[in-house]
């Protein structure tokens, strides 16, 4: 069965809807007998699988490729008809104003994409005026470039070229004839040839551009709608970072990508790149009104540059620095749901062409969903650190502090609270046992398990009244009970079984006795005060059965202790009371511990070690901590003119300041030797960045010396000179010495290390040096200069020295970069043994700072090893002669 007329049903439809003669169809479609109705589904079926066989084609990854064959093929076939020996085919970009052709290279490598401007050249005269142009001799026709000729060796005798039209009569391309066959112009027959499938040509230009633009928008979406997904998968700051950098890049098919964040309180811009390891996270701060990205943070306009060396706000320092191109830009800004700016994406080099303004307007939809996400990330990330800082807050006191709820019920407890009852958490299972205890005080009415006089009264007359009570010299009597593992490990994986497995995995080759022992807090019974109740539990929950035997008090270490009692109602911002807060401080060691402490380290520190409830000093144990050494250099030269009254005075006024920079940056001052200071960090407390605090202090001692020194040049004295040596590690620490005299230090290898690289700074004329140990804990902080590797007196061990330069959040000066990227190039040739590169490296550096005594060193050993090369099994270890 047939239908006369058919046409195609579905541009039919289509007409007629777009001409409102939709009636006129439906009149149609009610004349017709069932066959002929079937013949027109039949007809409507198979349009439709064309219209989904182009959809599958539009998501088709490989349409651009066959795209790419289709022009290879009708450039081919034109060449052959018109006989010449080059064809090329100019399609016409109208958003950029441009022609473009893609140029086959090798085998199985992507065809080279080339860009020419719309109105030049023979080709661009074409595409402006529609006219067909036919030259017969190249060389003298005013629109001809003969450098072009010049640059692919190449002779062009004569030239046609053609427009092809779209069926909208526009120029949808340029097919440009070169050197016809037999050494003969182009004439009007092969013009008029052309013209004879240039309309068909025309026709399927035209479709490939709508479906290669068709394909592009659909590959964006989908891209974009993965990112948006992504985007949304993570609330932590770095992570959403790291996403929209990836995200971005990948949705605009670029080279690199960056999203800038604006701190406006320091008017910076903020990122974090991923260094060459792959996993360090490296963090990069630029002045918020410098550069590209500064330009679209200050203005809030989007920029796109074709050409990043043409824009006069680019910097090709960073290219020149590291070798790397940077050909185009896209830069846009990103808002928050306010409308305020909050930062910058960046994407750099586009891997085919320039960004086009169908990247801007996706980048645009990208940038609007990556400011939700960082909105949303940073709000998350605030909520945490204001957790973190309650949190930091109340471990941090060192009164014991238990907040409770509206019935007097234990809400959050801090380590000092925990530790005033007795749980050991310097034992070496203090992890379990904390555990344990705030599970077991968790929910517990306080004053069952803090038996202090009264407290139930005060605590309930400010949880009714919101009053407020303090009452000094209260008595605390509790005791511990140790009881085996079992049953307290039970308790532990049952509620965590991740930590207790992993706590179980570390200590399964190191157990001893002591990490058996769990402690009970015991209660003493208010009847019968010579026994104790394990957690003040007397009964399980029918009444009737002991969870736990009632302890004789021959069986218990009793804990006796002096508070001063404070009990406050927390509030809401209306003023209502929404808890309770029990301050519970320890003063039964205070006198005893002061006059001991304040020799090494400030009031603060010591307030905390106090609250430790222990006689931490007199306890030896091992800790990772940091240890720096200070000397002055050249001591006897210095004070030999000096009187014994002007020698005190001088070292008198240097440690008052030096001191002072260990103590600001919660150090512990060990001893003085002679003119020498050794200062402690991470002992006796704990200190999570013993190193950077360390590295803090000893910048904080070299711009204190600056200042003292500055003073001694008015006063016409002469300068002091120091040296510092930093190294971490893990030592012994404790009260060492005879019964008649004690004194609290540490030793250990990192001790000694650092006092043998405080001797080294005299070797390389530096200031201060840090090993390879404390410059890993804070690498990503602190700008160094690696020095070398050396093996110092009485070790056998190298170890990698590092000059500290200064703090990441101040840039490093352009002079100071230059100086070590050739620094840096002659120690890699150095340890390459390519001992030529390294001197020439090394003398340009030294052309930079003329007495750098470290690359004096490097290039005496250079010329050293060229006379005599190393053996093979050389490492660049240099062993020290001295200490």
């Amino acid at each position: 069965m047939t239908l006369p007329n058919t046409g195609s049903v579905l541009a039919t439809l289509t007409q007629l809807t777009q001409v409102h003669r939709t009636h006129a169809l439906l009149h149609r479609v009610k004349t017709l007998s069932v066959p002929e109705f079937v013949c027109l589904l039949d007809f409507i079926t198979a349009e439709f699988q064309q219209f989904l066989r182009a959809i599958d084609l539009i998501n088709n990854e490989a349409l651009e490729t066959m795209l790419e064959r289709t022009l290879e093929a009708i450039t081919l076939k034109i060449g052959q008809i018109l006989q010449a020996d080059r064809t090329t085919i100019f399609l016409v970009d109208t958003d950029k104003g441009q022609l473009w052709s893609k140029i086959s290279t090798a085998e199985n490598e992507k065809p080279l994409e080339i860009r020419l401007p719309m109105n030049a050249g023979v080709a661009g005269h074409v595409a402006t005026t529609g006219a067909c142009l036919n030259i017969s001799d190249a060389y003298n026709h005013p629109l001809f470039n003969p450098e072009l000729d010049k640059q692919i060796n190449y002779y062009t005798r004569n030239i046609l070229c053609m427009p092809i039209l779209s069926s909208k009569e526009q120029v949808v391309a340029v097919v440009q004839l070169t050197n016809k066959a037999g050494n003969v112009p182009f004439n009007s027959e092969d013009e008029q040839s052309f013209r004879d499938f240039a309309a068909s040509i025309g026709i399927i230009l035209e479709s490939c551009q709508s479906f290669y633009v068709a394909a592009r928008k659909q590959r964006g979406a989908a891209a974009l709608l993965e990112a948006i997904q992504t985007l949304g998968k993570s609330l932590d700051l770095e992570t959403t970072l790291q996403s929209v950098m990836d995200q971005a890049r990948k949705l605009m098919q670029a080279d690199r990508s960056t999203l800038f964040l604006l701190r406006r309180e320091n008017n910076e811009l903020w990122s974090k790149v991923t260094a060459a390891d792959g996993k360090t996270m490296l963090e990069i701060r630029i002045p918020a009104n410098r550069g590209i990205a500064g330009y679209v943070a200050s203005t809030g306009q989007p920029l796109n540059i074709p050409d990043a060396y043409k824009d006069p706000r680019f910097d090709p320092s960073t290219d020149k620095r590291t070798g790397y191109i940077t050909r185009n830009i896209l830069c846009l800004p990103v808002f928050n749901s306010s409308s305020n700016l909050i930062g910058v994406t960046q994407l750099i080099n586009k891997n085919q062409g320039s960004f086009t303004s169908s990247d801007e307007e996706f980048m645009r939809a990208f940038n609007i969903q990556a400011g939700i996400a960082l909105e949303n990330a940073k709000l998350f990330e605030s909520v945490l650190l204001e957790k973190q800082y309650q949190k930091d807050i109340l471990q941090s006191l060192s009164d014991a502090v238990i907040s409770t709820d509206m019935e007097g019920r234990i809400v959050t407890i801090n380590d000092a609270a925990l530790e005033l009852l007795g749980c050991p958490l310097q034992h070496a299972s203090g992890k379990i046992n904390k555990q344990v205890w705030e599970q077991k005080l968790m929910g517990r009415l306080v004053w069952e398990v803090v038996p202090i006089e009264n407290l139930q009264m005060r605590l309930q007359d400010s949880l009714k009244y919101a009053a407020k009570h303090y009452v000094p010299e209260q008595s605390l009597t509790v005791g511990l009970w140790i009881e085996p593992s079992e049953d307290n490990l039970e308790g532990v994986k049952e509620s965590s079984p991740q930590t207790a497995s992993h706590e179980s995995t570390n200590n399964q080759h190191s157990k001893t006795e002591e990490d058996t022992k769990y402690y009970i807090l015991v209660i003493r019974d208010r009847t019968n005060p010579d026994i104790f109740i394990p957690w003040n539990e007397s009964t399980t929950g029918d009444g009737a059965i002991p969870t736990r035997p009632y302890i004789p008090k021959e069986k218990v270490r009793e804990i006796e202790r002096s508070l001063n009692l404070t009990v406050n109602p927390l509030t809401n911002p209306e003023g209502g009371v929404r808890g309770g807060l029990v301050v519970l401080e320890d003063i039964s060691q205070e006198k005893r511990m002061k006059t001991t402490l304040y020799r090494y380290m400030t009031p603060g520190v010591a307030e905390r070690v106090m609250a430790q409830a222990e006689d931490s000093l007199m306890v030896g144990e091992r800790k990772e901590v940091t240890i720096l050494f200070s000397d002055i250099r050249g001591y006897t030269t210095l004070t030999e003119n000096l009187g014994a009254a002007e020698v005190v005075s001088l070292l008198n006024q240097y440690f008052e300041t030096m001191v002072e920079a260990v103590f600001n940056h919660e150090g512990t001052l060990d001893k003085f030797i002679g003119d020498a200071l050794m200062a402690v960090f991470g002992a006796p407390l704990p200190l999570k960045d013993h190193a950077w605090l360390s590295v803090q202090t000893a910048l904080d001692m070299r711009k204190r010396l600056a200042i003292f020194n500055h003073r001694r040049i008015i006063a016409a004295q002469p300068q002091i000179h120091i040296g510092i040596g930093i190294s971490s590690g893990e030592v012994v620490s404790g009260n060492i010495g005879s019964q008649k005299r004690m004194d609290y230090t540490v030793i250990g290898d990192g001790v000694n290390l650092s006092s043998r690289l405080e001797g080294v700074t005299k070797e390389y004329g530096c200031d201060i040096i840090l090993s390879e140990f404390t410059y890993n804990l804070c690498r990503d902080r602190i700008w160094v200069r690696e020095l070398d590797k050396i093996r110092v007196k009485g070790k056998h061990e190298a170890v990698t020295i590092y000059e500290l330069i200064g703090n990441r959040t101040q840039p490093l000066e352009d002079p100071t970069q230059e100086f070590l990227g050739y620094y840096n190039a002659g120690r890699e040739a150095y340890l390459a043994r390519d001992f030529y590169r390294a001197i020439a490296n090394f003398e340009t550096a030294l052309k930079i700072r003329p007495f750098d005594q470290a690359i004096s060193v490097h290039i005496e050993r250079a010329k050293k090893y060229i006379l005599d090369p190393p053996p093979e099994h050389w490492d660049g270890v240099h062993t020290m002669a001295t200490k």
